[in-house]
């Protein structure tokens, strides 16, 4: 069998930066061992696999060790696919699940937005010592939403951060998002560690994002933010806090399109 595939690199506005994602639009879904293989040949943080459905699109994702339930980067890659070469006469795409409905819309110029459901950071009373251990320092505030939160001084101790991977994996949440304001025009920067879910650093994380983007939306008193992930490939990531929603933008670049043999 031979099956489509794209590498598109997102939050970017040319290749080899922001997050690839292999996108495989299918005809209908493949055994879950099979597209598992797939994910786990392709190698990179994600790969989202597309099934049209009506008038939408049903969506699942997959790191090289598992399926996991809502990703941003992948979807964002996605609805640039759709948009720009499956279905270019429309301006907004719906993808639906396990995450629930996630829309990808033409922005301004080549920018795309995505909304995803706002994940709201709760204070953590009493943080788990071996997240602090595993960080290689304690954060000045720990909050949680489906990951840790964990908000540090300035950006210079988010670069400065090496974390033990085993660590991070054995903590009680799968992944961990670090924070600290911006510099210069962003309003605040952060890195994602991810190594339970097998991606030890994500590069531009939409799901951290969906916490982050009402974090420091309530902790500014603005509604719109811009972010800034300091992974060695970086990237970009407009946020607006509209309440349940959390509205990401971002540019994309199509890296690689071919076919796979299965």
């Amino acid at each position: 069998m031979r099956l489509p595939i794209y590498v598109i690199d997102a939050f970017s506005d040319r290749p080899l930066a922001g997050n690839p994602a292999a996108v495989c639009p299918l005809e209908a879904w493949l055994p879950d061992a099979t597209m598992q293989a797939i994910a786990a040949e392709m190698n990179l943080s994600e790969t989202a696999f597309i099934v049209r459905a009506g008038e939408h699109w049903r969506i699942r994702w997959m790191t090289p060790t598992k399926e996991v339930g809502l990703i941003g980067h992948a979807t964002l890659a996605a609805g640039a696919l759709v948009l720009d070469r499956l279905e270019p006469g429309l301006s907004r795409v719906r993808f639906t699940g396990l995450g629930g409905e996630l829309t990808v819309a033409r922005g301004a110029g080549r920018q795309l937005t995505l909304d995803m459901p706002a994940l709201v950071p709760k204070p953590v009373a009493s943080p788990p010592v071996a997240l602090a251990a595993a960080l290689g320092r304690k954060p000045d505030t720990v909050l949680a939403a489906m990951h840790y939160l964990c908000v540090l001084p300035s950006s210079a101790d988010i670069r400065a951060l090496a974390p033990d991977m085993a660590g991070l994996a054995a903590l009680d949440l799968p992944a961990v998002i670090v924070t600290a304001p911006g510099e210069g025009e962003f309003d605040f920067v952060s890195r994602f560690f991810a190594p339970a879910n097998g991606v030890p650093e994500d590069s531009v994380s939409g799901v951290a994002h969906c916490c982050l983007t009402p974090y420091w939306s309530a902790r500014l008193g603005k509604r719109q933010l811009l972010g800034r992930q300091l992974s060695a490939r970086g990237g970009t990531v407009a946020c607006e806090d509209r309440g349940a929603i959390a509205r990401l933008g971002g540019a994309t670049a199509m890296f690689l399109e071919g076919t796979i043999e299965v």
